[in-house]
């Protein structure tokens, strides 16, 4: 109930801020706009968004998508349809870019597990080696799924009854994925530690992450879901599922940087993008430790009934031409 609140005053807030914030804030101005691309309120607010649902089993993507559009990124009526497309598509780069402060978070936050693997490169750890290699195998299928697809993936999927769809049907998982656990394998906090995980095992939870190129999807929710499945504990899934993730979305965050770097400073500006990156830094700190300690009490089943609601509540204010 907690969580399904608070998404719900995020998403509120979102689209009443952009129209307050932003206009007392420092911005940027796309050509021929008279509304500014994004404020620095409107980059506090996606922050706040990004780092708060990044790791948590319920789409940052979906919800920075949601977020735009209910604050009118790239929609203003004055600009051309040129201008507009060109703002979208540099603002799907910055749901993207802005994963680097969640992934800073986490770099702190598991240093020691970092660390460990850095042993293992240099040959001064065996277990940092076997994590090390379990990581890197689950990269890999979607490193090249990605490299193959993303042109496909950014065409067809980047919209928000997708979204929807993925936030339903990855609801409905997560309930039916806890009762099997629950009825053949026992508590979903039992199972196999880390470092028991094999790198077959690894390819298995790397593939099921492909699923989550689908916004909406959320790679937290599927990598833990898959780990669960080859028999890890929940906190051994959670925790590779985040170890995973800083190489995944580092790679991916890279690469849109790289190409679209240029196109984000012209059209958002250096300050709305950093302050962005901050306020999703400090966001991912609080979400993390706030997960890590409700899944060792409670499970996965809240992210569930949530992922439900708010696809349920999207889908009405989307027939009902409320947004």
């Amino acid at each position: 109930m907690w969580i399904t609140l608070t998404g719900i005053v995020l998403l509120l807030f979102a689209w009443t801020a952009g129209a307050t914030i932003g206009d007392r804030n420092l911005s940027t101005t796309v050509a021929g706009q008279d509304t500014p691309a994004m404020t620095v309120g409107q980059a506090i607010i996606l922050g706040v968004v990004e780092g708060l649902t990044e790791y948590l089993p319920v789409s940052s993507t979906g919800h920075l998508l949601l977020a735009g559009r209910m604050m009118g990124i790239g929609e203003s009526p004055s600009a051309s349809s040129a201008e507009r497309q060109r703002t979208r598509d540099a603002a799907d780069a910055y749901t993207i870019c802005i994963q680097a402060g969640a992934i800073i978070a986490v770099l702190g936050l598991y240093f020691r597990r970092v660390r460990q693997m850095l042993q293992g490169l240099l040959g001064r750890d065996p277990n940092g080696s076997r994590l090390l290699a379990n990581v890197a195998a689950g990269f890999i299928p979607a490193a090249v799924i990605g490299l193959l697809f993303n042109k496909s993936i950014k065409a067809y999927l980047f919209g928000i009854w997708p979204v929807v769809a993925a936030w339903f049907v990855g609801g409905v998982a997560i309930l039916a994925v806890g009762w099997y656990k629950r009825n053949t394998r026992g508590p979903v906090h039992q199972g196999l530690v880390l470092e028991e995980l094999t790198w077959r095992m690894a390819l298995v939870v790397g593939f099921a992450q492909c699923i989550a190129m689908w916004p909406g999807v959320s790679r937290s929710l599927v990598t833990i879901v898959g780990g669960l499945v080859m028999g890890l504990s929940l906190s051994a899934a959670v925790e590779y599922s985040f170890l995973l993730g800083v190489v995944t979305l580092g790679a991916a965050t890279a690469y849109d940087a790289l190409k679209y770097g240029q196109m984000m400073l012209q059209t958002f500006e250096a300050i709305p993008i950093a302050i962005g990156l901050l306020f999703a830094f400090i966001s991912a700190v609080v979400s993390v430790k706030w997960m890590v300690a409700y899944l060792n009490r409670h499970g996965l089943a809240v992210f569930g009934y949530y992922r439900i609601a708010i696809a349920l509540v999207t889908a009405a204010l989307i027939v009902t031409g409320i947004m």
